[in-house]
Order: C-alpha cells, then sequence, then structure tokens
C-alpha cells in the first residue's frame, strides 16, 4: 500500500489511557505546530467517569486553515492496548500507526494497508528512570520526541514550550527535554551500534514516511482559546458581577475562568475588596434562583449550566419570562437525554431552550460558532437580558468550549456603554411619569421597569408569577392575560432587530439548493461546502446565529426548492423551530443528522448532501459518521 503523502495536511490521532499525564504532551504536540505557523485544530476526546478509562486527542493539521474535524485519522499514536482493535481500524488506508514495541505483537494485530512504526518507549524509559510515574509521564513526552523527528517539527519550538511550562522549574524541564530527545534521538541516531535496541532502518523505512510539517505563516493574528475561557471574558466585559453555578461538564470550567478573570480585572485597587460574586450553589436550582434574584435587584447576573441543568431550572426560567427580569444563561451543550455522555458533544438542548418552562415561552438563543463569537455574544446576552428583561441563552457546546480553537482576536470598544434598556428613574417618577410595571408604552412590547428602591414611594411594584393587569396588580381576567401575553409576543418580535442577524453565503453560480446550520457545525461546514463545489454541487447557505429568527431565514427557505438543515442532534431541532415558526412545508427542509457525540466532520456533511442530491431522496436522514 502507498504511503500517505501530504505536508501540513493531515490528522494524527493520540490513544491514552486517562490520567495518564498524556493530556499536557499532547496539547504539547498541537502547540508546536502552531508555533511553525501552521493552522492546528485539536479535539479531545474523554471519558466522563475517573482515571482509566481511553481518552483520545485528535489534530487536524491544515496548511489551508480549515479547523473542522475531518474525519479518518493518517497517523495513529496507539498507547492503549485496550482500545486497540477500534484504533488501527481508524486509520486511512496507506496511514501509519505508531505504538510502542517494548512487547512484540502478532502480526494479526496490524492491517497490511497500513505502515507500521515500532518504538520501545517502555524499554526506553526504564532505562532511564526508575521512578513508575516518571517511566509513565516521560514515555508521553518521548513520543512526542519520536514524532517531531518524524514530521520534521521544529524542536528548537518544543524546548520553547517547555521552558515557558516549568519556568523556575529547572529539575522538571531538564528531564522533560532529556524525554523529548530521547525520543527524537530514536528516530536520529546516526550509529545503530551505539546502542542494543532495534536501529531506526530495523523499526520502519523513514525515507518512505509521508507526513510533514514545513514551517509557514498561516496563523496570522489569531489567538488561540477554548469557548469556555471566551464566554467567561465576555461576561466579564459585558458588566456581569454575579455568577450562581453548579458544577456540570462541559461548563464547570467557565464558572471558574470567570473567576479568574474576576480576580484579576473586579478587585478595587486600593481597598482588596471584591467588586463580584460567585456562589457555587447547592444546586441548579438554587443557581438560578440566585440570579433571578440578582438581576431583579438591578445587578448583571448569569448561570453556566448544561443540559440537565436547564431541565431543572425550567421553573425558575419561566417565572423570569413571565415576571421579566433579566438572566443571562450559558448552555454548554452536552449528549442526552438524562445524564446522556457527559463528555461528548452533540446540540440538542434548541427545543428544551426555546420553549422553557410550562404554558407559553419564547426565550432569546444566541449561537456562537467559535470562541471570538463567545466572547461577543456572551456580552451581547447581558445587554439584551438588560433592554428585553428576560432570559437570553448563549447555546454554545462541548466541542467549542472544551476545546481550544484559531479564533480572530477580541474585540471591545472601551466606549461601549452598557445597555440597561427600560428603567425609570427617582427623577422622571418624581415628575409625575406614569408608571405601569407591565404596560406597553411605544408598542415595542417592553415595559419600563424600576430598580428596588429607586424612590421612596413611587415605583413599587408586586413581581409576580401570577396573572395580572399593566399596573402589576394581580388579576385573572381573561383580557388582562391576552395583553400581557400578546405583549410578550410583540416582545420577542422586537429583539428580531437586536439579535445578531444570519450570515449568508451566495454559491458561485445560481442553485436550487440551499443550507441552513448554526453553532459549531460553521467549520465543517465552511470546508463542505468547497469539497461539494469541487464535486459539481452548488450551495447557497445560511448560518443562523439566533432565534428569533430573523425574516431573511424564511426569505431563504422560499428562494431555494430544498434546504438542507445540518445539525447535531437525533429529531432535528432547528428543523421543528423553523417549521413551527414560519410555517414552512416540512417536505422543503431536508434534514442532515449527526449526533454520535463527535464532532460532525466534513467529510459527513459533503456525503449526506451529495447522495441526497444524487438519489433525490429528500426524507433520507443520516445517523452517524
Amino acid at each position: 500500500m502507498k504511503p500517505i503523502s501530504a505536508v501540513n495536511d493531515f490528522v494524527v490521532k493520540f490513544a491514552n489511557v486517562n490520567g495518564s499525564g498524556s493530556a499536557s504532551a499532547n496539547e504539547l504536540f498541537a502547540k508546536a505546530i502552531l508555533r511553525m505557523g501552521v493552522p492546528v485544530s485539536p479535539r479531545n476526546i474523554f471519558p466522563s467517569n475517573i482515571q482509566g478509562l481511553p481518552t483520545w486527542y485528535e489534530v487536524r493539521v491544515s496548511g489551508d486553515g480549515w479547523l473542522g474535524r475531518r474525519g479518518g485519522v493518517d497517523l495513529m499514536v496507539a498507547m492503549n492496548p485496550q482500545t486497540w482493535d477500534v484504533d488501527v481500524a481508524e486509520i486511512e488506508p496507506g496511514g501509519y500507526l505508531l505504538y510502542d514495541s517494548t512487547r512484540a505483537l502478532p502480526k494479526s494485530k496490524f492491517r497490511d494497508d497500513v505502515h507500521v512504526i515500532g518504538v520501545p518507549l517502555t524499554a526506553i524509559c526504564n532505562d532511564a528512570w526508575t521512578d513508575a510515574r516518571q517511566r509513565q509521564l516521560f514515555k508521553n513526552i518521548m513520543y512526542v520526541g519520536a514524532l517531531s523527528a518524524l514530521l520534521d517539527i521544529d524542536v528548537a519550538i518544543i524546548e520553547r514550550l517547555l521552558g515557558e511550562q516549568y519556568k523556575g522549574k529547572e529539575k522538571l524541564l531538564d528531564a522533560n527535554k532529556q524525554a523529548l530527545h530521547l525520543g527524537r534521538d530514536h528516530f536520529l541516531r546516526a550509529d545503530p551500534s551505539a546502542t542494543d535496541r532495534p536501529s531506526t532502518a530495523a523499526l520502519f523505512d523513514q525515507e518512505h514516511f509521508g507526513l510533514r510539517v514545513q514551517h509557514a505563516d498561516k496563523v496570522g493574528d489569531r489567538i488561540f482559546v477554548d469557548g469556555n475561557s471566551a464566554a467567561a471574558l465576555g461576561c466579564v466585559y459585558g458588566g456581569a458581577t454575579v455568577c450562581a453555578w453548579y458544577p456540570i461538564t462541559p461548563s464547570s470550567s467557565l464558572a471558574e475562568a470567570f473567576q479568574k478573570y474576576c480576580m484579576k480585572y473586579r478587585v478595587d485597587a486600593e481597598t482588596g475588596a471584591n467588586r463580584f460574586a460567585i456562589v457555587q450553589a447547592e444546586d441548579e436550582i438554587a443557581s438560578i434562583g440566585m440570579v433571578v434574584g440578582a438581576g431583579w435587584n438591578g445587578a448583571r447576573a448569569f448561570t453556566a449550566t448544561s443540559g440537565p441543568g436547564i431541565s431543572l431550572m425550567t421553573e425558575f426560567i419561566g417565572l423570569a419570562y413571565f415576571a421579566e427580569i433579566p438572566v443571562t444563561i450559558v448552555d454548554v451543550q452536552r449528549g442526552g437525554p438524562s445524564t446522556g455522555m457527559p463528555t461528548r458533544t452533540q446540540q440538542a438542548d434548541l427545543l428544551a431552550c426555546a420553549y422553557a418552562s410550562h404554558g407559553d415561552t419564547k426565550h432569546v438563543l444566541l449561537f456562537p460558532s467559535d470562541p471570538t463569537e463567545c466572547f461577543a455574544f456572551s456580552a451581547d446576552a447581558l445587554d439584551l437580558a438588560d433592554r428585553l428583561q428576560t432570559p437570553v441563552f448563549v447555546m454554545t457546546d462541548l466541542d467549542i468550549g472544551m476545546n481550544q480553537r484559531l479564533c480572530a482576536p477580541f474585540a471591545w470598544d472601551d466606549a461601549r456603554a452598557y445597555d440597561r434598556g427600560k428603567v425609570m428613574s427617582a427623577a422622571e417618577l418624581e415628575a409625575g411619569r406614569d408608571f405601569g410595571r407591565y404596560k406597553d408604552v411605544d408598542g415595542d412590547g417592553i415595559p419600563y421597569r424600576t430598580y428596588p428602591g429607586t424612590h421612596a414611594d413611587k415605583g413599587a411594584y408586586f413581581t409576580r408569577g401570577t396573572s395580572r393587569d399593566p399596573y402589576a396588580r394581580y388579576s385573572e381576567r381573561g383580557p388582562d392575560y391576552v395583553y400581557n401575553m400578546e405583549r410578550l409576543l410583540r416582545k420577542f418580535e422586537t429583539a428580531k432587530s437586536l439579535v445578531p442577524a444570519p450570515v449568508l453565503r451566495t454559491a458561485a453560480q445560481p442553485t436550487a439548493l440551499g443550507a441552513i446550520h448554526f453553532g459549531s457545525t460553521a467549520p465543517a461546514m465552511d470546508e463542505a461546502i468547497v469539497a461539494l463545489e469541487r464535486n459539481g454541487v452548488h450551495l447557497d447557505t445560511m448560518r443562523v446565529r439566533a432565534f428569533p429568527f430573523a425574516d431573511e431565514v424564511a426569505a431563504f427557505v422560499a428562494t431555494h426548492e430544498r434546504v438542507f438543515v445540518v445539525e447535531q442532534n437525533r429529531d432535528a431541532q432547528l428543523r421543528s423551530m423553523l417549521v413551527n415558526e414560519f410555517g414552512i412545508d416540512p417536505a422543503r427542509l431536508v434534514p442532515v443528522l449527526h449526533y454520535d457525540g463527535t464532532p460532525i466532520t466534513a467529510r459527513f456533511i459533503t456525503r449526506s448532501i451529495e447522495r441526497r442530491v444524487g438519489a433525490q431522496r429528500p426524507h433520507e436522514t443520516d445517523k452517524v459518521a
């Protein structure tokens, strides 16, 4: 089998055991290539249980800058015997398998169409160190060294990264450098007789190893950051001073990052007093209750959670919607239902969030596609919550939230003022201005509110979860209830002009085919569009960035015979919302569904759409990658 040959365009996957210390070594590998000016897109695939279970780390190297998962593996670093068969099966024909050859394996464990690279990592470690934990940890650095030789990765860059990681810890730094060079020297050793271990030539003909990394200048000014950190920083810049949360994968690191940034930016320099409040509550119900209370009191407050947390929060979400209290909720989606797959990604909370709570509700959802939008949309959500006096959801997911991604630098205008919306002041009340807490005064559905304690005897009202009239007086009269519910719909309509607009991409030639997608599908979708056009399939595409949907979304569907709706859930939730909100004929919307818990790939999208276009079977759906 001819070896795969590629420069700055391949996928490497590491198969390890959770708790083995491999994560930092794998990240070191990805960052070294990034610092050579070559875009990378790493994804950590880890178990929801603790030490001992399988974990994987996949690195997409793409000189063309593609950041979505491609599908397939060109080089597998197989360090976990438990998953050997699955890992070997994933390698592309002509690809490569690097493994620890200290203990010989039968020929039946390999594939005839895969090129095998054996490195006796355990044997080398046993010669160099006596401590069992050191042997395990340094074995990971050692395979990074071996890969640096095979792939021509600049070793000086790796050494600089180690120096940054172990600054002030010279003993650890020296040991890691030793392990790095032991791995490199195994392939670069000039004199095979210098050791009793097999020479490079006996292990693998390096001249026929076809994957290479070459210095480039394709990264530009982009930054490398995960979505949870970006969203946390967006909340800081957006003026959030209160965070109440309960730990849940994959959102916990968002609240932890918010605390880290607050300690840096929200501590009074003179007094040392904290200008923020962060509460780890006893459960999700308590956390959302605290956020609702803080929002009612005038603070900018948010919580970070995932699907199971949303389920528990729905009653308070309904209260905030009906009592019209600003609340921001960052939902880092994961596999469901129930406990589901806590460490896998999905886009399956759309319906749960869009219509959260019993009765008639509609909530504002924002759909960021990368960390840059996580930063911007988190700040925007706080403005929108205040402006609209309602819960606003930022709908990220594990793929965006917990994986580092190349993205545009964050931008912030220091002159930007927080949009607090319609808040009646003490002076306005004193001047005799009419205050009806739930009264629509200008047709946009948004009433005026007052902060607690605004005036000694004016502007007070009952905050109710029960029906009331425009002046917040309890009422079960039908007309009062209908007035209030229709006003809430007008407010939701007003939100259309305030939320991020959809992004339209027009094909190079006229086409009757379209595609709608959102959120973390974007990187794979961008690549799939190019692949489809190369194969003669042209699509206009629209990336939806918010709910309520802009009128342009309905117009987009109306001007195409068929529109593929690409999403990562089983039940075509975005498609259902489009049908529900616009009354679209469901036959016009063709579902392309991926929901096995791994991020959607460009190959999956391309093959799914090509098959439908060629076979003319609009109701066929894909299940998994």
